[in-house]
């Protein structure tokens, strides 16, 4: 018994694919629609493919009939495989269990390092060589990336584009070996698409205990902040002027809704006189703001009017 395995369970009329063994003799099937069930394995048997033929004589003259749309459909199934050439080598493989059609690209690595392993049409229940890895380079294998598409000439519901990232742990890899479909023979066997219920996966959710994230610390703002763009970056030489007004206005904003989340009564903003842009967004924002009492010019006899003082309420 082998993923992939059509079978028809003993206490009942349905039939569906092996997709997956499961802890506790269980074997996962998925029968019409890709709804998926966990049965024992005492529970189900395998179709022999030539069983209709054995038991039923067809007529010469009778004309096949189409698939009717209770035909067990193969949704799942799309998987990377890894099979020993010899004890320092691996075979990497991209097969595809489904009867869909699948155009596929693999790819090795990360920004901004990327590496195509391959691409191409996948057939139903077809695979392809992807390339050959050393066992002793397992650390830096990396990240593998799989795109696919589905495609069927036939009225099926549309399937959305599929993306996956898998990054290999020495610790779990190498516990997987198992018969892998299409290609007949034992390997580590990975699922692509899996998007299914695990009995296994939420027990251990269940069990696992659930830890706090640690909340934002919110810093406590000055209370004269100084908003002349040499106080903010030293790379002000390479900005224009539309991307100093933004980072003179995000540090405003900040700086204002700290003081807000501390209880500051006031807060002093320094911005200059230039040509008044920034001065007058900053008194339009303060014009709207619900926390803000009242806002005026601050220390003219310093600043004239280059700096505004905010009184929270």
């Amino acid at each position: 018994m082998n993923i992939g395995d059509r079978v028809r369970l003993v206490h009942g009329r349905e039939e569906g694919i092996i997709t997956k063994f499961l802890p506790g003799d269980l074997v996962e099937v998925e029968i019409e629609a890709g709804f998926r069930i966990p049965v024992q394995r005492r529970e189900v048997s395998l179709i022999s493919p030539e069983e209709k033929n054995r038991f039923r004589a067809v007529p010469a003259s009778e004309t096949p009939k189409a698939p009717s749309s209770s035909e067990v459909f193969a949704n799942q199934g799309l998987y990377l495989a890894f099979v020993p050439v010899n004890d320092r080598e691996l075979s990497m493989y991209i097969i595809n269990n489904t009867d869909w059609d699948v155009p596929f690209s693999l790819i090795n690595g990360s920004e901004p390092h990327f590496k195509s392993l391959g691409s191409g049409l996948l057939k139903a229940r077809s695979s392809q060589k992807t390339g050959d890895w050393q066992v002793k380079d397992f650390e830096n294998w990396g990240v593998f990336t799989v795109q696919a598409l589905f495609s069927r000439l036939a009225f099926r519901n549309v399937r959305p584009p599929l993306e996956k990232k898998i990054r290999f742990r020495a610790n779990s890899f190498f516990k997987t070996k198992q018969r892998i479909p299409v290609l007949d023979q034992v390997g580590h066997l990975f699922q692509v698409d899996d998007e299914a219920i695990q009995p296994e996966k939420i027990k251990e959710s269940l069990t696992e205990r659930k830890v706090e994230e640690p909340k934002p610390v919110i810093e406590k703002p000055e209370t004269t902040v100084d908003l002349h763009i040499e106080k903010l970056t030293r790379h002000f030489l390479a900005m224009n002027t539309s991307e100093m007004l933004e980072l003179q206005l995000k540090t405003f904003n900040t700086a204002l809704e700290n003081a807000i989340a501390h209880g500051l009564d006031e807060i002093i903003f320094i911005h200059g006189v230039g040509n008044g842009t920034l001065r007058t967004e900053i008194h339009r924002k303060l014009g709207r703001h619900p926390h803000v009492a009242f806002f005026a010019d601050a220390q003219k006899e310093k600043f004239g009017y280059g700096a505004t003082r905010v009184k929270i309420k």
